[in-house]
């Protein structure tokens, strides 16, 4: 009785599993690609909106955190002039940006190696911001 069971549940748990073959996956795949577009879309616009140039001294320039890693903490900085960058809008897209990143680590179960990263020095030249090691 007990092997008749096992394979009746084992019949429905595969019938209930056969609607359109690889249907599941692709929807995930679809998911996880449109999820990942929207995290570049979000860089990428936080990215236009550091302005990098414009800074006349070193004190000027800033660093701003990155999207999130899955063990948390930014997985980057980006360089900005504080005298041309609009920060409000900026921090903004990059608080977006770490909620979408965050929701996508967690629904995808995205590892990382939990490396605590630092934000870099930054020094003006040439009336531009960028990173010193």
């Amino acid at each position: 009785m007990r092997s008749f069971i096992t394979a009746v549940g084992l019949g429905a748990l595969m019938a209930a599993g056969c609607g359109a073959p690889g249907s599941a996956s692709i929807a995930v795949a679809t998911d996880t690609a449109a999820a990942r577009a929207k995290l570049s879309s979000l860089e990428a616009a936080a990215r236009a909106l550091a302005r990098t140039d414009g800074c006349s001294t070193s004190t000027q320039c800033r660093t701003a955190p990155v999207g999130v890693t899955a063990c948390g903490g930014p997985r980057l900085y980006l360089v900005y002039c504080a005298a041309t960058t609009d920060t409000v809008a900026l921090f903004r897209k990059l608080d977006e940006l770490k909620a979408v990143e965050t929701n996508f680590n967690q629904s995808t179960n995205v590892i990382s190696t939990c490396e605590l990263r630092r934000p870099p020095g930054v020094v003006a030249e040439g009336g531009s911001c960028r990173a010193v090691p």
